[in-house]
């Protein structure tokens, strides 16, 4: 009889899990369809914008550049034996 209350409190937590994970499939596809209507907005506003001013003015101050990565390799780190 034991066995029996084990195995539907199992089957109870399974079900709750399910549940969850459904729910939260759902948040995440609706945030996924947000995410790309955003970005589809932002780039048919940037065009708009881009069509309103097509050139900077002159006296803009140019971007800075950025800085340079130091990129190193993992080739080149060796493991020291100490």
């Amino acid at each position: 009889m034991v066995l029996w209350g084990f195995a539907g409190v199992a089957l109870l937590i399974a079900l709750a899990a399910l549940l969850s994970a459904r729910r939260a499939s759902r948040k995440l596809e609706a945030l996924t369809q947000s995410y790309w209507e955003l970005r589809y907005d932002f780039t048919r506003l940037r065009s708009v914008v881009s069509r309103l001013d097509p050139e900077e003015p002159e006296d803009a101050p140019a971007a800075p550049a950025p800085p340079p990565s130091n990129f190193i390799p993992l080739s080149s780190i060796k493991k020291k034996n100490g």
